[in-house]
C-alpha cells in the first residue's frame, strides 16, 4: 500500500488525534483570501476535517477531494447535511475537474504528498486569476518542554522504529517556496502558536496516526509503541507539544 493511503486504515483514530489549527490561522486565511459566500473553495485531502469547519462556516461553496474511501465516508457523515458542502472520493493527481475553477485552494498537511510539479501546475490551472493557494502544516516541538523525556523517547526510536517504508522514502522532498517556479506570486510564510498535552495512552494513539508509524511491523511494533507509553508514564503520564502552525500563502496573478 502507498504510504499516502495508509491513513485510510485508521479513520476514527485519525479523526480523534490529528492536530487541529488555531483560530487565528483561519481568521488570517479567510481574510487574506476573502473567503465567504459566493466564493469557490477546494480543500485537498481533508482527511476527517481537521481544517474544514472554519472554512465551511464562512458560507463559501466548499469542495473537497479525498483519496481515502473511509476518510471520505467520515467527511460525508460529519458535513454531508451542510448545503454548501461537496466532496469527491478520488485522487487529485488524476482527477478531471472539468470546467470547475476556484477562488481558493488549500491543503492541511496534504499537498506534500503530491509530486511538486503536479501539485503546483494543476492548482495553478484550477485557480481563477487572482486566486489563492494556502498550504498549512503543524510543526510539533516536544523536545523543548520535555528534555529528559525526549531523550528517553529517542532511545525507543533507535531500538524499535523500523517501518516497512519511511516518510522520506515515500516521496521526493517538497519545497513550498517552489510555487514561484510555476507562476505563483507573492509567496509568504506566516506562523501561529499552540500547545497540546497528552497522557501516555493519548500520545501513543497520536503517534499511531503518523504514516510511517502505522507500517511498523511486528516484532518491533508492540515494543515500539509499548516503549513510548512506558517513557511517558515514567515522566508523570504527561507530554507537552509546543506547536507552530505554519501557513504558506501565494497567489495566481490577475
Amino acid at each position: 500500500m502507498e504510504l499516502r493511503r495508509v491513513f485510510d486504515t485508521i479513520p476514527e483514530q485519525f479523526d480523534k488525534y490529528r492536530p487541529r489549527y488555531s483560530a487565528e490561522l483561519f481568521d488570517d486565511l479567510i481574510s487574506y483570501a476573502a473567503i465567504g459566500p459566493g466564493r469557490q473553495v477546494l480543500e485537498l485531502g481533508p482527511g476527517t476535517g481537521q481544517a474544514t469547519e472554519p472554512i465551511l462556516n464562512t458560507g463559501c461553496a466548499y469542495h473537497a477531494i479525498e483519496l481515502g474511501e473511509h476518510l471520505y465516508e467520515t467527511m460525508k457523515r460529519k458535513f454531508g447535511d451542510r448545503p454548501n458542502f461537496d466532496i469527491v472520493n478520488d485522487d487529485f493527481i488524476t482527477h478531471d475537474f472539468g470546467s470547475m475553477r476556484f477562488d481558493t485552494i488549500y491543503s492541511a498537511a496534504t499537498i506534500q504528498w503530491i509530486p511538486e510539479e503536479i501539485a503546483f501546475s494543476k492548482t495553478f490551472e484550477l485557480l481563477k486569476p487572482g486566486g489563492t493557494i494556502a498550504m498549512m502544516l503543524t510543526v510539533g516541538d516536544y523536545r523543548t518542554p520535555n528534555e529528559e523525556l525526549y531523550r528517553q523517547i529517542q532511545k525507543v526510536y533507535d531500538a524499535y522504529f523500523k517501518p516497512t517504508t519511511t516518510y522520506k522514502d515515500a516521496h521526493k522532498p517538497f519545497d513550498y517556496s517552489h510555487a514561484a517556479d510555476y507562476g505563483f506570486v507573492g509567496f509568504e510564510k506566516r506562523t501561529f502558536r499552540g500547545r497540546r498535552v497528552f497522557t501516555a495512552d493519548e500520545y501513543v494513539a497520536y503517534c499511531g496516526t503518523h504514516s510511517d508509524h502505522i507500517v511498523v511491523p511486528e516484532p518491533y511494533r508492540s515494543k515500539f509503541f509499548g516503549g513510548l507509553r512506558d517513557a511517558v508514564l515514567a515522566a508523570g503520564n504527561r507530554i507537552v507539544f509546543d506547536d507552530t502552525y505554519v501557513l504558506y500563502l501565494t497567489k495566481k496573478p490577475l
